[in-house]
């Protein structure tokens, strides 16, 4: 059976360049680089994005759930499913909402026992990636990572500044006289 293309009525936009789409690039190398470090921490029964979380929360104990969020650039939804997954699996402990509205974060005796199984791992798999990769390289790589994700969380309020009306008005040029 063949299926009939509206292409006649949605032709394709020129594609040229969108290999070169940072979004995609940043996500293809997250995806090969998580793998890597994945597999590594299995032992310790842990994903890189949980161990991230727990070491977030373990250097800044107790701290508020949106803080880690911050820290890590995950977005509110995204965070509170990640950590009602810790919280189930007995890996963090939520207290529930203070004077200031946060909820504050603290590692369990099972998340600290996993942690001591899963740093040795970690560091061992970062010991091998960055020989790879190369040690001054790594230091300068990683700097422009931090770089653009700055880059890309202002852009992102801009824009969510924009949308809401909250940030600076924008004459467009049919209002130019």
């Amino acid at each position: 059976m063949q299926v009939k293309s509206d292409s006649a009525l949605f032709p394709l936009p020129d594609l040229t360049g969108t290999s070169g789409c940072a979004a995609y690039q940043f996500r293809r190398t997250s995806r090969a680089v998580a793998r890597l470090y994945d597999a590594a921490l299995a032992p310790a029964g842990i994903r890189s994005t949980q161990f991230a979380i727990l070491t977030a929360i373990a250097k800044l104990q107790p701290v508020s759930m949106s803080r880690i969020g911050e820290i890590l650039v995950i977005d509110a939804a995204t965070m509170t499913r990640s950590l009602r997954l810790l919280q189930k699996n007995g890996l963090i402990e939520i207290a529930p909402r203070g004077m200031r509205r946060q909820r504050l974060l603290t590692l369990t005796l099972k998340a600290e026992k996993a942690l001591a199984i899963a740093v040795p791992l970690w560091r061992e798999a970062q010991a091998r990636f960055l020989a790879r990769l190369g040690g001054k390289k790594w230091r300068e790589f990683r700097d422009e990572l931090e770089q653009a994700a700055e880059i890309a969380v202002s852009l992102e309020a801009a824009d969510a500044a924009r949308d809401t009306g909250d940030g600076p008005k924008v004459k467009d040029d049919s209002e130019k006289k």
